[in-house]
């Protein structure tokens, strides 16, 4: 080997992973070597779960090799991954979560000293973040957990983390605090550190990445340097996958009586999609919530929900996770088709196929678990939950978590026809792009609305000015 020839941290020859029939990878080559910020994009069930779990050590490839900077051990070779689906343990501190991670702690004063850690990195990526880290993580907004999560990635560990896989690391995460993890992945990769940066955003992919791997069907079906990219171009590599698309932007809105109205002044009329939006953790949750259970029984679900809930949070709050995919989705529907107590198991299997083909879940039978399913296919099952459903009201906690861009757009014109219908959302989401999709937008800030938004008032100047000042009263 030459002198100067740089050693990858991790290099992939010909990998596959099968579950099965199913080819989750089929014969990936990707080397990733220090300074490297490599894009990993591609639409929900394309592989990129897998591949990351290949890298990380927590699958073995079915064919192929994986052969790191230091030999065989991603942990030695300072392999780091943040997932999607947030892993800490929501029991514990954020030391505590550290010290599952470390196996270099000493065995006393771990604590204080592993607390600092965790601190000193969160004041590294997130400046200003006010996050505590001496409190159970459960007791954090999604968007704290996501931050401390992010900086356990970083944090030393007993050696130097050299490849960090970052899998959604905004999801959750407002468009200020977003850009400080961004700007502490550039630092990192040019003080020599590596990132592999999955991504439905795609602006961000752009921001940060200096290669882009796009993965289709457990495939590589490009590999170039950034520049070499178009959005367009992106987005034509990555296929479309979903299913039909219905509806489409009508010229001009009509909407009914008001529908919600709560002291707050948060309002919508029938047929309206109404945004809810500022700077995360602001009361647009909660707002929500106290919406749902005023509409909603505590103990008994009738036959005719005022109001159906599509989480963003899905492990904690969506997912059943010990169901199928038929059964996650008919749950909404149980009472409709009940006769005499006794469910109408040929109709509910008939609407989850339905739901299947509308909003493309990739799987070959509803029937299996959620668990198989990607993060943003059990998204997906979600939606379907509460578009099955007959309630006229639909509020959703920042659904899109996850969710790629072609989904994405099938969605949005699925959630204007059924506006079309007569049907209400309620829409808080973290992403500007998705907040000028809506009809009227309420803008958040210290748990009040300091502005609302129509027509062409809903710029992201707007929503930004209105996020950090509160409007003065007319």
């Amino acid at each position: 080997m030459n002198e100067n020839e740089i050693v990858p941290i991790v290099a992939l020859t010909k990998a596959k992973k099968h579950f099965g029939a199913v080819r989750a990878l089929d014969g990936i080559s990707i080397s990733v070597g220090s300074g490297d910020c490599i894009g990993l994009v591609g639409h929900n069930g394309a592989g990129k779960s897998t591949l990351v779990n290949l890298i990380n050590g927590g699958l073995s490839p079915t064919e192929g090799r994986i052969e790191f900077a230091n030999g065989t051990d991603p942990h030695a070779a300072g392999v780091r991954s943040v997932f999607q689906e947030l892993s800490l343990c929501p029991n514990l501190t954020a030391a505590e979560n550290l010290l599952v991670s470390h196996k270099a702690a000493a065995p006393f004063g771990w604590r204080k000293r592993l607390g600092k850690e965790v601190l000193a990195s969160l004041d590294s990526i997130f400046p200003g973040h006010g996050v505590r880290v001496d409190v159970e993580i459960d007791t954090l907004s999604i968007a704290e957990r996501q931050m401390v999560e992010i900086a356990i990635g970083f944090a030393p560990r007993g050696s130097e983390a050299r490849l960090v896989i970052l899998d959604e690391p905004t999801s959750s995460l407002d468009a200020g605090i977003a850009q400080q993890l961004l700007a502490h992945i550039r630092q990192f990769c040019a003080d020599g550190g590596a990132v592999i940066f999955i991504s439905h955003m795609l602006a961000e992919v752009f921001s940060v990445a200096n290669r882009i791997v796009v993965l289709k069907d457990g495939k590589v079906v490009a590999e170039k340097p950034t520049a070499a990219f178009s959005r367009q171009g992106l987005v034509d590599a990555m296929g479309h996958v979903t299913g039909e698309t219905e509806g489409g932007a009508d010229l001009e809105r009509k909407f009914g009586p008001v529908v919600v109205q709560t002291n707050q002044g948060l309002s919508a009329r029938q047929g309206e999609i109404v945004g809810l939006s500022g700077l995360a953790g602001h009361g647009q949750a909660a707002a929500l919530a106290r919406l749902y259970l005023s509409r909603s029984s505590a103990w008994r679900s009738g036959k005719n929900p005022e109001v159906v809930f599509v989480a963003g949070d899905r492990q904690r709050d969506g997912i059943l996770p010990l169901w199928s995919i038929l059964r996650n989705v008919s749950i909404s529907i149980l009472q409709q088709g009940a006769r005499w107590g006794l469910v109408d198991a040929k109709r509910d299997a008939s609407v989850a196929e339905d739901w299947k083909h509308r909003i493309g879940i990739r799987t070959d039978d509803v029937r299996n678990p959620v668990l198989s399913l990607s993060g943003g296919n059990q998204q997906k099952v979600l939606f379907s939950r509460a578009l099955a459903s007959p309630a006229p009201i639909v509020v959703m906690d920042d659904p899109m978590r996850g969710v790629d861009i072609g989904t994405k757009q099938d969605v949005y014109a699925m959630l204007r026809n059924e506006a079309q219908k007569g049907r209400t959302f309620l829409w808080y989401s973290t992403e500007t792009e998705e907040v000028c999709q809506c009809d009227r937008v309420f803008v958040f800030r210290d748990g009040e609305i300091s502005a609302e938004l129509t027509g062409a008032e809903i710029t992201e100047e707007r929503i930004l000015e209105a996020s950090f000042q509160m409007q003065e009263a007319s």
